[in-house]
């Protein structure tokens, strides 16, 4: 089943955006590309605290299925 995230509301577009952000530190921390202080950055970038709170649980979400303690 395929869907056109396009027609999502702005707060699942971004949500949808903060997941793969969250996706791509943890394999570039994975790949030794960066430091553990990116994720700290990334969330100095993010205003809004449920915001923060998602890409939180999307960084541990990604950690858990890439093996990154």
């Amino acid at each position: 089943m395929s869907y056109n995230l396009s027609l999502l509301p702005p707060a699942e577009k971004n949500k949808v955006e903060l997941d793969k952000q969250a996706s791509y530190v943890v394999w570039q921390l994975k790949e030794a590309k960066v430091g553990p202080d990116a994720i700290r950055t990334q969330l100095e970038n993010i205003r809004d605290e449920a915001e923060k709170a998602w890409f939180e649980q999307c960084v541990a979400k990604y950690k858990k299925m890439m093996g990154v303690l």
